[in-house]
Order: C-alpha cells, then structure tokens, then sequence
C-alpha cells in the first residue's frame, strides 16, 4: 500500500472524529441562527382550510412568533397546545404564525381540527421558506420584532415558560 495515501486518509479521518466528537455533544439551542439580527427572509404562503395567500409582511408593526412544524412530528403534537393556548392568550398584541412543510394539507387540517386552531396555519409545499429560514428540523421558532426583524430562534418544543421568555425578546 501507498504510504502517503495511508498518511492522507489517516489525516482525514482524524479530522472527521474531531469534528465528531466536538459537534455531537452540542445543545441545538447553542447554535445560533445567522438570521438573528437581520430582516425576516419574507413569503407568501397559502392558509390550510381557506387557500387565501398571506404575507409575513402583512403582519408589520406587531411581534410575530413564527413556528415551523409537521404533523409527522411528535415534539410538534406535543408544543401545539401551549403555542394554541399563548396565542389565544395574547390576543392580537403578538401575532403567532405556524409554517407547515413537508406534509399533505388534509392532514394538517385533521390534526388542527383534534388539537386546536388559533392562529394562522400555512403550507410551504415545495419547502422554499423553510430552506430560506435554515430550518434544520422541526419544530423549530423563530421570533420576530414589530419591524421584522429575527430576534431569536428556539430549536425544538417549547414550555409556556420558555414560550413567554422568547416573546418577551420580540416585545422589546
């Protein structure tokens, strides 16, 4: 065998366990987003149940508390009902959107007509908002200010408490 391509792939592969070991032990939350601190990417999507087209814009001069989820994800079944709840809670002083991709519309109206329907619900159907936002999984939120602008970012479920901690965030 070759000695430098056993030199080389022996350099390769170290790397790639260092990579490993030093990215695998990482909390999600650590990981900030690149969009925190800069406009929302914008886009108009279609309302699940009305086909009616909104616009992220449409929603300027309130914070937003934008959700990405799907019906497939059980963290996502699991931070529905205080997302619901908050939303309902907050009345029209935060405005919640939820951004709903990789899934069928039928399902997504089954599963808002069993577990609650609070606020808008929209269908990124070829996912182009979510690759624009850098959702890596679902569920993943992103809170915006009355200008738009991101302001946070929480990877995964959240709590009433952690909910309220990050909209505090977008109100300032």
């Amino acid at each position: 065998m070759n000695r430098t391509v056993l030199i080389v792939g022996f350099i390769m592969t170290a790397a790639l366990v260092g990579v490993l070991y030093f990215a695998l032990g990482k909390d999600p939350q650590a990981i900030d987003s690149p969009l925190v601190g800069h406009a929302a990417p914008d886009f108009t999507l279609k309302a699940v149940g009305t086909g009616q087209s909104l616009n992220l814009a449409q929603y300027r001069g309130k914070p937003v508390v934008l959700n990405f989820w799907a019906t497939w994800c059980r963290p996502c079944w699991e931070e529905h009902p205080v997302l619901t709840e908050t939303s309902q809670a907050m009345g029209d002083r935060v405005q919640f959107v939820g951004v709903v991709f990789q899934d069928d519309e039928r399902k997504i109206t089954d599963f808002l007509q069993q577990r609650g329907w609070a606020y808008p619900t929209l269908v990124d159907d070829r996912g182009k908002t979510a690759i624009a936002y850098g959702v890596g999984g679902v569920p993943e939120t992103f809170f915006l200010n009355k200008n738009g602008t991101i302001v946070a970012k929480y990877t995964g479920p959240m709590s009433g408490d952690i909910l309220q901690e990050y909209i505090q965030k977008a109100m300032r």
